[in-house]
């Protein structure tokens, strides 16, 4: 890949205004929770964008193109079902609690329905997994500086994580907030001209058509059993596996997104976050997927297009966007798409690293450490600890470099945290009778249940620990089932300790158990600003594709 000057110049220009968004804002953070929440002042459109953003990391922008050369159409099914309906689940049901409750993270939450016990496993495991994602986006990025710049992966790691330290480090959460944004728009406009050219240059959808294996260009077809489908998933693994479980851990108990709609100035703006932030969502698969097929309808008609092994001599499905901006951009526009994905990489990093700090300084640090601290002390706190979560995630982008697909790891990494997770705030949420006793334990036991089932099974080589029972056909067909399992075995836990324990009286769980809390009517609230009836308009878009592309 040759760059000429433009294309440095529009990258440098790039990392230019990313630091000098975190110098601006610098100056108004001055507590913690301005550093840490932002102090509940985003509008709706800026929060709405960095909702979508966070999540339009790495692992998307680079592991959505190589699950789409891995895959096909079926990867569509991480938006359609994966996402649509957990973001609007979330914005309808799920946010009234979040932000009523005044709670600044998901664990704190876990701290006002069930006890600390629990509070303090959540904190612990959710700050693993975002170091971890922030390590993959690391990764990421230090790959493809490598494979443009020609630089030492080490030197590229180093590199980037520093960046993005400064930017997090000077501006907090509003910083990556203002920058997600930003970062939104640039993956958007930097990829958009190369699904256009690839498009043509292919010769159209006819073309993908003629040359693309017919199992990769349908979203249901073959989905009776895991054998006769790319993904190597059957129906029922993927709708509750992906469709409920993994999609409902993650959107409605990650505090990574979660916290971009807590941010808000109010309700009705919390709760329209998600359901704004799932229209252009059901519509990435255009920038982040096509081009994986785009690319395998270029192998059949053109030579060059091949792509890469990894170290463990796999395809390494990874270098798909990579591939293509080198074959497809000319110089200029070659620069504002590597911008594109060095942006991706970066939001996803500074989105993790900024959820770490505010879980690890409110529910760890303050919780157990010093309760009664000044905002002063936690604003330092704060910030060594993005220091901390910057060096951690550079030791994960080392792991990471074993996956072909990252994807595949990200969802491990979800079967492991969220699954449980979601089986005990579905149960807190709906079940007055959860107590904090069958959280805890329901959780652990989830957790536990995951890590066997993972030591137990193989999938591409990984996994097979403690034993090999039985050998999945996909990492994403085992990463559904683990979520599966380890969602069984909390709520079955959870439900079971409950029936024996005691729970929390009535009248300290009002505002966060749905039986408890009073509805709230707004008459006069019109239609567009109604998050139910905004909700079930992208459900029907969300159907209509599904049957479109059957």
């Amino acid at each position: 890949m040759k760059l000429e000057l433009i294309d440095y110049l529009v990258i440098a220009v790039y990392f230019l205004f990313v630091v000098t968004i975190g110098y601006v804002l610098k100056k108004k953070i001055k507590t913690g929770n301005d550093f840490l929440m932002s102090n509940r002042s985003i509008p709706l459109w800026i929060t709405s964008l960095a909702f979508i953003s966070a999540n339009l990391g790495a692992q998307e922008v680079l592991g959505m193109a190589a699950n789409g050369a891995k895959y096909g159409l079926y990867s569509v099914h991480f938006y359609w079902m994966g996402a649509a309906v957990a973001m609007i689940f979330l914005g309808v049901f799920m946010m009234p609690f979040y932000y009523g409750s005044k709670a600044r993270s998901v664990p704190e939450y876990l701290a006002m329905r069930y006890d600390e016990k629990t509070r303090g496993f959540n904190a612990i495991t959710f700050a693993v997994m975002t170091v971890f994602s922030s390590g993959i986006s690391l990764y990421a990025l230090a790959m493809l500086l490598n494979i443009i710049l020609g630089w030492d992966f080490n030197v590229s790691v180093f590199l980037a994580a520093g960046i993005v330290l400064i930017y997090t480090f000077l501006g907090g959460l509003t910083s990556a907030v203002y920058n997600e944004v930003l970062q939104f728009f640039l993956i958007v406009l930097g990829i958009a001209p190369l699904v256009y050219i690839g498009m043509h240059k292919a010769g159209g959808w006819h073309g993908i058509m003629q040359n693309v294996d017919d199992a990769k260009l349908h979203i249901w077809k073959g989905m009776a059993h895991a054998s006769t489908n790319p993904m190597g998933v059957d129906a029922f693994s993927l709708v509750f596996g992906l469709g409920f479980v993994l999609a409902f851990g993650y959107w409605c108990t990650d505090f990574l997104v979660v916290q971009r709609a807590m941010i808000s100035k109010n309700l009705n703006s919390a709760q329209r976050t998600p359901v704004i932030a799932s229209v252009p969502k059901i519509l990435m698969p255009i920038i982040v997927i096509l081009p994986g097929i785009i690319l395998l309808a270029l192998q059949k008609q053109f030579t060059g297009f091949e792509l890469p092994l990894n170290a463990d001599g796999q395809t390494d499905y990874n270098m798909t966007m990579p591939l293509l901006l080198a074959k497809l951009y000319p110089n200029g526009i070659l620069g504002v798409g590597i911008t594109a994905l060095i942006a991706s990489f970066m939001s996803g990093m500074a989105g993790n690293v900024t959820a770490f700090n505010t879980v690890f300084t409110f529910d760890i640090y303050q919780s157990y450490i010093k309760k009664n601290a000044s905002e002063k002390h936690y604003l330092y706190v704060g910030k060594g600890t993005t220091i901390i979560g910057i060096l951690i995630s550079i030791a994960t982008a080392y792991v990471a470099r074993s996956f072909n697909s990252i994807m595949d790891l990200l969802q491990l990494v979800f079967s492991f945290v969220n699954a449980p997770l979601f089986a005990t705030f579905f149960l807190g949420m709906f079940w007055k009778r959860t107590t904090a006793n069958g959280a805890f334990y329901g959780l652990l036991s989830g957790t536990v249940a995951a890590a066997i089932t993972h030591g137990l099974t193989t999938a591409e080589g990984k996994g097979g620990w403690i034993a090999n029972i039985h050998t999945f056909y996909s990492g994403t067909s085992q990463a559904f089932n683990i979520a599966g399992i380890a969602f069984i075995v909390c709520f079955i836990v959870t439900f079971l300790v409950s029936l024996f324990t005691e729970p929390k009286p009535e009248n300290t769980l009002v505002g966060l158990v749905y039986s408890l809390t009073p509805r709230q009517k707004d008459k006069t609230r019109i239609w567009y600003k109604n998050p139910l009836v905004l909700g079930v308009i992208v459900l029907l878009i969300t159907f209509i594709l599904n049957i479109i592309f059957y």
